[in-house]
């Protein structure tokens, strides 16, 4: 079953009850509804709603990586319209991507490609009497590359008897990348003591695929192999661009909190030390780069090999997860 996001249905009559009151706001934009003139719009469109266009929801579990956004088409007028409305929507084009990253500065984005997306429904007819319809945009999560940044601006073009508002009249839809994510080769490492032996007795599982998980332009999420659970490391770091090269620094690794209660909590396991990155990379025995920085995206990507001390409820477990290209 496709997953599909509802994002509208709670502020959409808080929004309305806004639209018929008196005006839309945007900056300097007054729209006055006592003139009789009736617009279209997206009541969650425009960049003022730029946030809530993030696609973070799991995709469903089929070879794509399928996620299905609904989002409303609305009729804003002092009365219930007494015609059919008819809306014609389209993708954005090269002007609109340049807005959002005029707009926003944190994020380039690059326009999804055509693979990734399906929107055919170009049409949507608001009947008489109604305010509103709905529709929808699928997205295939797993053809795009996790870093690098997306944008599928989907616009109104025209309302019959309509006019177009000017601040909710686009949903910027965007996938946040990030340089970091993606595909890994993942070494995993476990001693049933409080630190490193000679050989790791608690058993290996080498040259696992792994993955890096964005969750911002300078977050991403990559698992631990103990306990089997999916308890992620969350890695934060700082970006800045020297003389056109990126550069990396401020490395920062910590358990998602709500993995640490929701999943080891109950089941007794607790950390006593770390996370933190370990001082050899276990793949090369090559000594680390220091995680501080300033590091080349190369120098980065040696970092990942992360080590903690955890206690079962009745020994201690000291565990490795090696991350590497």
């Amino acid at each position: 079953m496709k997953k599909k996001i509802y994002l509208f249905a709670t502020i959409l009559t808080a929004t309305a009850v806004l639209f018929l009151s008196s005006c839309l706001k945007d900056n300097a934009h007054y729209i006055n509804f006592n003139t009789g003139t009736t617009f279209v719009d997206f009541p969650l469109g425009g960049f003022v709603n730029y946030s809530t266009d993030a696609i973070t929801e799991t995709p469903d579990t089929d070879a794509n990586g399928t996620i299905v956004r609904q989002f409303a088409v609305n009729v804003a007028s002092a009365n219930l319209p007494t015609k059919p409305t008819v809306v014609k929507l389209a993708v954005g084009d090269q002007a609109d991507l340049d807005a959002i990253n005029k707009l926003q500065t944190n994020v380039t984005y690059v326009m999804m490609p055509s693979n990734a997306y399906s929107f055919t429904t170009t049409t949507v007819t608001i009947p008489a009497g109604q305010q509103y319809v709905t529709t929808s945009v699928t997205f295939y999560k797993n053809l795009l590359d996790p870093s690098q940044s997306y944008v599928l601006p989907i616009k109104i073009v025209s309302g019959t008897g309509a006019q177009l508002t000017a601040n909710l009249n686009i949903h910027y839809f965007h996938f946040i990348g990030n340089d970091f994510a993606g595909a890994y080769t993942w070494d995993y490492y476990r001693y049933n003591a409080a630190t490193v032996l000679p050989t790791p007795s608690g058993g290996t599982a080498l040259g696992q695929a792994g993955t890096a998980v964005p969750v911002s332009p300078t977050e991403f999420t990559v698992i631990t192999g103990y306990n089997g659970q999916g308890v992620r490391y969350d890695v934060n770091f700082t970006r800045t661009v020297v003389s056109g090269v990126p550069m990396y620094s401020n490395f920062t690794v910590a358990f998602v909190p709500s993995d640490v209660t929701g999943i080891w909590a109950p089941s007794t396991i607790s950390v006593l030390g770390g996370p933190n990155f370990y001082s050899v990379h276990t793949s090369n025995n090559a000594p680390l780069f220091d995680p501080a920085g300033p590091l080349t995206k190369a120098q980065a990507e040696q970092i990942f090999c992360f080590q903690y001390l955890a206690y079962n409820g009745s020994a201690d477990r000291y565990i490795i997860d090696d991350y590497h290209h």
